[in-house]
């Protein structure tokens, strides 16, 4: 193997640690940096820093935010009576790309994973049940809790646990329906989606 100068070696071996990136495309990555000019190389970098000074967890949902609470939380406009959980930051944005949902949000930061020694302790569950308590939702009660973990095992998992402990306390609790994606083919849906959609059937 081409042994580079230790400099690129090592940001080779960085770009290695981000997640889906191999060999190849760290070395890629790597030169296409050697090759920008360094006022492009020190914004990257800057945004970079900025990024890991700057963002933090929200107080109450736990989303990325430069500002605490964050935008979502503080809007006058959303319906502070529904909350929607999702597993990642990202998920959020995907729920809100719909445009339908004015509820908040409360984000996990992962899902269940016996595997990947991921328990109830490692997931951000603890504010969702002061949440619940009116004098912390500006006097308003919670009337539905609707999970949004991914359609997985580890979602599924997820979504089952956060049921059994919110369903005592007398929160209604959702889950979104899931089946054969809009535009897609019945000859390629595997079996586990082809159940999902016949269970989540509807009448017309």
């Amino acid at each position: 193997m081409l042994d580079y100068a230790e400099p690129v070696a090592r940001l080779i071996d960085e770009f290695k640690r981000l997640p889906g990136v191999g060999q190849k495309s760290a070395t890629r990555l790597a030169f296409y940096v050697l090759r920008r000019p360094k006022e492009e190389v020190d914004r990257f970098v800057n945004a970079l820093v900025d990024v890991k000074e700057g963002i933090t967890f929200c107080s109450v949902c736990n989303n990325l935010t430069d500002k605490d609470p964050c935008l979502y939380c503080t809007d006058p406009k959303r319906d502070r009576s529904v909350i929607c959980i999702v597993e990642e930051p990202y998920n959020l944005v995907a729920v809100e790309k719909t445009r339908s949902f004015r509820g908040l949000y409360h984000i996990l930061h992962g899902s269940l994973s016996p595997i990947r020694g991921i328990g109830p302790d490692e997931l951000m569950l603890p504010n969702l049940f002061t949440r619940l308590k009116p004098e912390n939702n500006e006097g308003v009660e919670i009337r539905e809790v609707i999970v949004a973990t991914n359609p997985t095992t580890e979602g599924e998992a997820t979504a089952n646990y956060i049921a059994r402990l919110l369903k005592p306390l007398g929160v209604r609790v959702t889950r979104i329906a899931m089946g054969m994606p809009v535009g897609s083919d019945l000859e390629y849906v595997d079996e586990v989606t082809m159940d999902k959609a016949l269970a989540n059937r509807h009448e017309i």
